[in-house]
C-alpha cells in the first residue's frame, strides 16, 4: 500500500524543495521506493531546445538519487516566476484538478512513498480564472496529511502559527515542523523553535543546517509520518 505525505511551507523561498530533497534521499537510502510529485511548478528555465525544465523536480531527483523519470513529477510547468494561477494566465494551460489527480495516482501505482510538494505557502491560488483552485484543494483532493517547513530565523513564529491555524481551520492534518537554515547555539533561533512548539503544540521533527546533505532524522520515524 502506497504511503503519502504533503510538504508545505510558511512561504516561498524558505527551502521546501531543499528539505524535500533531503527527505527523499533519506527514504531512498533506507531502501524505500520514494517518488516526488508537484501539481504546478513556476519559475522554470528552458533547455537548449526550448523545453521547460521542472527545476524543483530536477533538484529533488539529483539530491535524492531517486530513479523516477522527471516527466512524471509535475503535470504543469511554467516559465514565469509567479504564482501558478498568474503563470497560467500569462502562458496558458491552466491547472485542472483531474489532471493533477491522474498524474498523482499513476505515481502512486509505481512507488511506495510519494512526497508531494506545494507551491509557495499554504494560501496559494493554483488556478483562479477557471476553477478557483487553491493549494488547500489539492491537499484535500489527494487526501494528504502534511508537514510544515519553516525558516528558523526572525519572523518564523508568526509564519508558523498563522499557517498552522489556517490549516487547522480547514481540517488539514499537520504532523509536525522541520526548521530549515538552523544555526545550533543561536539563542533566537532556538527560542523561535520553543515558541512555535508552545503556540502550535506540534513537534519539531528535525532541524536542517545550511549546507546539510543529510536529514538528521531516523528513517523509520520519517517513514511513519506518511499515511495510506
Amino acid at each position: 500500500m502506497v504511503r503519502k505525505l504533503f510538504i508545505t511551507g510558511t512561504g516561498t523561498d524558505i527551502g521546501k524543495t531543499y528539505v524535500t530533497g533531503l527527505i527523499l534521499k533519506k527514504l531512498q537510502e533506507s531502501g524505500r521506493g520514494a517518488a516526488y510529485y508537484k501539481a504546478a511548478m513556476s519559475g522554470n528555465e528552458r533547455d537548449a531546445d526550448g523545453n521547460l525544465i521542472p527545476g524543483d523536480a530536477l533538484h529533488v531527483k539529483t539530491a535524492s538519487g531517486i530513479a523516477q523519470p522527471l516527466e512524471t513529477m509535475c503535470p504543469y510547468v511554467y516559465e514565469a516566476a509567479v504564482s501558478p494561477h498568474l503563470a497560467s494566465r500569462l502562458e496558458g494551460n491552466p491547472v485542472q484538478m483531474d489532471v493533477v489527480k491522474a498524474g498523482f495516482e499513476k505515481v502512486c501505482e509505481d512507488y511506495d512513498y510519494v512526497t508531494v510538494e506545494g507551491s509557495g505557502g499554504i494560501v496559494c491560488p493554483i488556478d483562479f480564472d477557471n476553477s478557483k483552485l487553491q493549494l488547500e484543494d489539492v491537499i484535500g483532493g489527494l487526501n494528504l496529511s502534511s508537514i510544515l517547513i519553516a525558516d528558523a530565523g526572525l519572523g518564523t513564529i508568526n509564519g508558523v502559527v498563522l499557517t498552522v491555524e489556517y490549516m487547522r481551520a480547514r481540517d488539514l492534518e499537520l504532523k509536525g515542523v522541520i526548521f530549515n537554515n538552523f544555526h545550533p547555539g543561536d539563542v533566537m533561533e532556538e527560542d523561535n523553535i520553543r515558541m512555535c512548539e508552545y503556540y502550535t503544540g506540534l513537534p519539531t521533527l528535525a532541524c536542517v543546517k545550511p549546507g546539510d546533505t543529510d536529514l538528521d532524522m531516523d528513517a523509520d520515524a520519517l517513514a511513519a509520518l506518511y499515511s495510506e
